[in-house]
């Protein structure tokens, strides 16, 4: 299994418009797709620092999202919210409960 995360600065008090989009928009999205194990939303309002992470059964159905540009459609969402640029990262989830 695989993980992305993006860590997003937003700007103050939007964690809430965040965490809408995040669940309303993407998600719903992210269920049709290939490989698709799940999704965290984790925020702090102090910071207004959040990571929203997707888990994917393959690093290939991970990577496929972004060649797609499926990734990209829904980063878009949330331009207006950013305090600086979002960097995404990739892990292998070594274990999951």
């Amino acid at each position: 299994m695989f993980a992305r995360l993006l860590r997003m600065h937003i700007q103050e008090n939007q964690t809430g418009r965040v965490a809408k989009l995040f669940k309303e928009s993407v998600i719903p999205m992210c269920k049709d797709k290939k490989g698709y194990s799940g999704a965290l939303l984790l925020c702090d309002e102090k910071t207004s620092m959040c990571l929203p992470i997707t888990l994917w059964e393959t690093e290939e159905d991970m990577i496929e999202t972004e060649e797609s540009r499926f990734f990209q459609e829904q980063l878009v969402k949330f331009m207006g919210l950013f305090s600086e640029p979002p960097i995404r990262e990739a892990y292998e989830v070594i274990f999951k409960d």
